[in-house]
């Protein structure tokens, strides 16, 4: 049985998940993180349901997959409408408290918190509507340079105001420790959702001279040439406006700035940990983190994520404290979806009937030594795909499932970086894992259901010739702030 204890969840937004010093990477500097995986128990194959903010958001509030939601993208996102597992903690008498980013549509939808502390949700609540677009075949490119100048102009020495925002989460998680954390009532959670590492990759001069631009490494197969192409990859990068990487001191200086992110956001995450140490609650109080989806930062020659190669939907995933071993590393696959059984569990609460086709597992036996062999799955639907697109991870073989375009299949053992496409040469492998797809969803109907609610999602928006007219978000800008600041060029602040 799980000891019921208090919890301290932190979520990033952004964090590849091999970037940590706990994963093995020789640069990114990450004490607190790494303090927490000694502490406890690391998940070394962690996978979010969909490399997207809303999508993965949504899938870890109720434990579902898309498919099963139909919250597909950075429009149609969490409303309330599924239960989640703050619903299911707070409807038995637990506090379960956010602060910080949500994503979700809004918070005069009932999303199951007790309190929503400067709760960020989508954009002047409409979101990415234009990328809706998508249903009709219709969606626009980023052809103005936005989202390249993004990278190539932002990574470097500044401020910005997510890092403001960051900062700001802190300030009241601590505030809230502080008040409520001795309650003698039933196990509570504080949900401590930070903006970063999303891009601009603009960090103060501090975290900069961490990492010389000039020592980072070169992301892998960001050259042509070095890299199968495949046309629903080619279809994003024109989307997205990439242009052909051949510039190394900007790579570098991307990385640089990327790396210096994830420490100031590990930073912040010891701020609260330090807080909480100093009211006595560590030895009643779990500490779990983990972060939405992950980042290429030019490997494949992409920037963000939006695809499903392992530099984008790889994620940390972190959990110590009371009846958690120490030092434990978990080779069984997890996915976000397991949050809400293993959660739940962990508080002391309990499930219901409407929780019985839950599709994770709680990880507490997996934490306790008994681990589960599975596999891992994921898929995306949103900007920048021109169709649906699966993954399905059995062992180290890896299929990437494109509707109506060939498959990508991978051995993660030879091929960590994804260089080497064996679909053509292993097509019984591809078949096989095909199969495995085909007992999760049905992908040419679940890509035709997407589709579907994206176009009536357009139309209940007006229809596609207005969202034409819609501004494209570059990227949300956190409560407070105009599109205008957010988006300004270092210097402008």
């Amino acid at each position: 049985m799980t000891q019921p204890a208090n919890l301290i969840l932190f979520q990033s937004d952004n964090h590849n998940g091999q970037l940590a010093g706990c994963y093995g990477h020789p640069y990114v500097k990450t004490p607190t993180i790494d303090r927490i995986a000694a502490s406890g128990v690391r998940f070394a194959n962690a996978y979010c349901t969909s490399p997207l903010c809303c999508p993965s958001r949504s899938s870890l509030a109720t434990g579902r997959y898309p498919h099963q939601t139909g919250y597909w993208d950075n429009a149609l996102t969490y409303d309330g409408r599924v239960p989640s597992w703050h619903h299911r903690l707070r409807e038995q008498g637990h506090t379960v408290v956010a602060v910080g980013k949500l994503h979700y549509r809004s918070s005069e939808d009932d999303n199951g918190f007790s309190e929503e502390i400067v709760p960020m949700h989508l954009h002047e609540g409409k979101g990415a509507i234009k990328n809706l677009l998508r249903g009709y075949g219709s969606e626009p490119p980023k052809d103005d340079g936005s989202f390249w100048k993004l990278y190539i102009e932002r990574s470097g020495v500044g401020a910005t105001h997510y890092q403001d925002y960051d900062r700001d989460i802190t300030s009241k998680a601590v505030a809230w420790l502080k008040r409520h954390a001795q309650n003698d009532g039933k196990p509570w959670v504080l949900y401590v959702s930070y903006i970063s590492a999303h891009p601009p990759f603009t960090v103060p001069q501090r975290f900069w001279d961490l990492y010389p631009a000039s020592d980072m490494p070169l992301p892998p197969a960001f050259r042509p040439g070095e890299r199968p192409e495949h046309p629903a990859v080619e279809f994003l990068r024109h989307m997205d406006g990439m242009r052909v990487m051949t510039d190394e001191a900007a790579l570098r200086r991307i990385a640089a700035g990327y790396f210096g992110l994830i420490t100031h956001l590990d930073e912040q995450i010891g701020e609260v940990l330090k807080a909480a140490e100093e009211l006595g609650l560590l030895g009643h109080t779990r500490i779990a983190y983990t972060s939405d989806h992950g980042e290429l930062f030019g490997a494949q020659g992409m920037f963000g994520k939006k695809n499903l190669y392992e530099g984008a939907i790889r994620v940390p995933l972190l959990i110590a404290g009371p009846g958690v071993p120490r030092g434990r590393v978990v080779e069984q696959f997890a996915s976000h979806v397991d949050l809400f059984p293993t959660l739940v569990a962990g508080a002391g609460a309990r499930l219901t009937a409407m929780d019985d086709d839950l599709p994770g597992i709680d990880l507490w036996p997996a934490i306790g030594g008994r681990e589960t062999r599975r596999i891992a799955f994921a898929e995306y639907h949103a900007q920048g795909s021109k169709a649906g697109a699966f993954v399905v991870r059995d062992g180290a073989m890896k299929l990437i499932y494109h509707v109506s375009m060939p498959a990508q299949l991978f051995d993660l053992a030879s091929d960590p970086d994804e260089t080497c496409d064996l679909a053509a040469t292993d097509p019984a492998t591809v078949g096989a894992l095909e199969q495995k797809l085909r007992t999760v969803c049905n992908p040419e109907t679940v890509d035709a259901r997407a589709k579907a609610d994206q176009r009536a999602a357009a139309d209940a928006w007006g229809g596609a010739a207005r969202l034409l007219g819609e501004t494209q978000i570059l990227f949300t800008p956190p409560p407070g702030v105009s599109k205008e600041e957010a988006w300004a060029i270092p210097g402008a602040r």
